[in-house]
């Protein structure tokens, strides 16, 4: 066997490892930015081990984070030798896909099941969304690692997709940096350096009004540029899954550009729906710029890989309406055998 058991389970410890430090770091930053530092960790010990309540959570609040950091180490480093397994299983028996599917998606809503357990005054301190993007987060560190650990595996496992989605994560990374670069550009103009990250990472992290009096930190900056990539990413994916049907169906292109237009209208509504001032703050047209730019990027990206795309639309629009014009023609007319024609000769 190519891959041995041992380098199957050390490489999955390590993977472990490493979602467990990202989903920590996410959260440290989350943290940090409410000014709150640890008390995701300190909560969730007090909760889980010793049955305390959120107000308490300040009385030792380093040993309460220590104690659940060793919990949390240990259920991603065993998470991670499961994962590896399983993976190494379904190179071999193709049919334990499904049950890898299942695994990994369990593994998404199993924290989130533990924290509407333990009550709400959790939940209050813990935002849903705040989970998935680190779940999300820690699961794409761990299945980098491993295929990059294991790269004839990942290649058996997911064959061209593999492609599909280093072309999705490009497109999205291109997006979110002239994104970046334009919001940027524009701060340093108008004399105030990470204006616009430091508004929308506060509208996103904390609960308070926005203004133009909030200070930019590192934290606040770095959060939300987190959220700003991974966003990118996930909808850079999503278009290069089209793309890739669109090889197959050239009519799913036209999914693809549905998708690009509700992307340009979700930013703004999603900011004016959060917090009206905060748009007030930004000034839409800047937001809509900044998304039209990334837009291009993105789309001339992808356009550099599916040269043929448009010249298939077209076959496949001509091909549809060859056939609707045969359907639309009569029925021709029935053919009479010679022996029943009627007879022109008259007898006398």
């Amino acid at each position: 066997m190519e891959h041995s058991r041992t380098r199957i389970i050390i490489d999955g410890a390590v993977a472990g490892l490493l979602g467990a430090l990202v989903v920590a770091f996410w959260f440290l930053i989350f943290d940090v930015i409410r000014g709150h530092a640890l008390e995701t960790p300190a909560l969730l010990a007090a909760t889980i081990l010793h049955g305390s309540h959120s107000h308490e959570v300040q009385h030792g609040l380093r040993l309460l984070a220590l104690e659940y950091s060793l919990i949390h180490f240990a259920a991603f480093i065993a998470f991670g030798i499961a994962g590896g397994l399983l993976l190494e299983a379904c190179e071999t028996e193709s049919s334990l896909l499904f049950s890898l599917a299942i695994f990994f998606v369990a593994f998404e809503v199993f924290f989130i099941a533990v924290v509407l357990f333990l009550g709400p005054n959790v939940m209050v301190e813990l935002t849903w969304w705040g989970i998935i993007v680190g779940n999300l987060l820690a699961t794409g560190a761990m299945l980098s690692y491993f295929f990059w650990r294991h790269p004839r595996l990942a290649f058996d496992l997911l064959g061209g997709w593999i492609a599909v989605a280093r072309e999705g994560i490009t497109a999205g990374l291109v997006g979110g940096i002239v994104v970046a670069i334009w919001f940027m550009a524009y701060d340093l103009a108008s004399g105030n350096s990470f204006h616009t990250p430091t508004i929308l990472g506060a509208m996103v992290f904390r609960s308070a009004g926005v203004s133009d009096g909030i200070q930019a930190t590192l934290p606040l900056v770095l959060g939300y540029s987190i959220l700003h990539f991974f966003a990118f990413v996930m909808f850079g994916l999503a278009l290069a899954i089209l793309l890739a049907a669109s090889e197959w169906e050239p009519f799913m292109v036209l999914g693809a550009l549905l998708l690009l237009a509700v992307f340009e209208v979700f930013f703004v509504g999603f900011v004016s729906l959060i917090d009206q001032s905060a748009l007030e703050v930004l000034g839409w047209w800047k937001i809509v710029a900044g998304n039209i730019l990334a837009l291009i990027a993105m789309a001339t990206y992808f356009i550099r890989g599916h040269r043929g795309l448009g010249v298939k639309l077209v076959e496949r629009w001509a091909m549809l309406d060859h056939e609707g014009a045969e359907m639309g023609e009569p029925p021709p007319a029935p053919h009479v055998p010679p022996e029943h024609e009627p007879s022109h000769t008259s007898h006398l």
